[in-house]
């Protein structure tokens, strides 16, 4: 009989393996989700002197061309505005990079000849006219602060301003009057001006010591003036040179800082952030949700109460107290208290 249970809590328990291996290999099995995480890009920062060269072109402008003589003339306009043609600027520098968002540097440059022309009318008897011819130059000077706004694939937006002073020259100045077969001339003039610049462009890091830049530049150079103008003739009743009133200029710059004087602080790197890489989900396995339910109450299971006698009565003796003695008081005895007779009294 004993071996017979054994063979048979055997063959339960080879039932009951087989069974779970069974019912686990019909099971699909999840798959681990593969996330793709590229590569971060890294670019080296840096602190430091540097120097810079650039070269661009300036569009100039000046917003109005004044004389003395202007107010005076009968019937006076502009038939064509005063302008500048566009021109050539080069410039070097040196600066420092504070940190990853802040550098200065100090600029100095030459703005090469640019030509002016402009054309007005009046009336003297007749039609009139002067044709205006002449050219500016200006050595230019800032000291400049910029802000880097962060750097994204080796792209580094930037903005910044800049002040200084300016050398600015009106050159060849002529004033032709064909109709009336005269005109004049002015001489050279430079003038010294506070200047002032706002910067806007985007920086590209080639290497940890090498960055180009393509920029952008609003500039002011304030007023500029030629010489006293002078009748071909060597005639001149009064002092009245050409104002430029608010030469501006619109410029575009290329370019290149170098760094030249590492100052020792430890190399930094910045990893920026990656493209968004979209990783096919991985696949959900439905398994039914098993419900429990609680097996029922077992019925109550009435217990007879077991019956306990009252225990008996516990007599006590009382015990007798005799009581106490009495106690006898001798009165006390007062004598009697006598009042003598009241004197007797005479008549007579």
């Amino acid at each position: 009989m004993s071996s017979v249970r054994k063979a048979f809590a055997a063959g339960a328990t080879a039932a009951i393996v087989c069974g779970g291996q069974a019912l686990a290999a019909d099971m699909p099995q999840l798959q681990p989700q593969i996330v793709y995480q590229p590569a971060p890009v890294i670019v080296n920062q840096f602190e430091g002197w540097y120097l810079r060269g650039d070269i661009g072109m300036t569009n100039q402008e000046v917003k109005s061309f004044e004389n003395v003589s202007f107010a005076t003339a009968s019937g006076f306009g502009f038939l064509d505005e005063p302008a500048f043609d566009s021109g050539l600027m080069v410039g070097l520098g040196v600066g420092y990079q504070y940190n990853d968002w802040l550098r200065f540097d100090v600029t100095g440059e030459y703005r090469g000849k640019t030509r002016f022309t402009g054309l007005d009318h009046y009336n003297d008897g007749g039609q009139r006219t002067n044709d205006y011819t002449g050219s500016k130059s200006e050595w230019l000077f800032l000291a400049n602060a910029y802000v880097d706004l962060g750097t994204w694939w080796c792209i580094t937006p930037f903005i910044g301003a800049g002040v200084g002073f300016t050398n600015i020259t009106i050159s060849n100045f002529r004033d032709n009057n064909i109709i009336a077969g005269g005109g004049g001339y002015a001489k050279d003039n430079t003038e010294t001006n506070f200047a002032w610049a706002l910067h806007a462009g985007l920086a590209y890091n080639v290497s940890r010591n090498f960055t180009v830049e393509l920029g952008y530049r609003y500039l002011n150079l304030g007023d500029a003036q030629s010489g006293d103008l002078i009748n071909l003739d060597g005639s001149n009743s009064v002092n009245n040179p050409m104002i430029f009133k608010d030469v501006v200029s619109h410029d575009f710059k290329l370019g290149l800082r170098w760094l030249c004087c590492d100052d020792g602080t430890p190399q930094r790197t910045v990893g920026y952030a990656p493209r968004p890489v979209y990783a096919q989900p991985a696949p959900t396995l439905a398994v039914p949700q098993q419900t429990y339910v609680a097996p029922p109450p077992p019925p109550p299971v009435y217990t007879q109460p077991q019956y306990a006698p009252p225990p008996p009565p516990v007599y006590t003796q009382p015990q007798y107290a005799p009581p106490p003695p009495p106690v006898y008081t001798q009165p006390q005895y007062a004598p009697p208290t006598y009042a003598p007779p009241p004197p007797l009294s005479r008549r007579g």
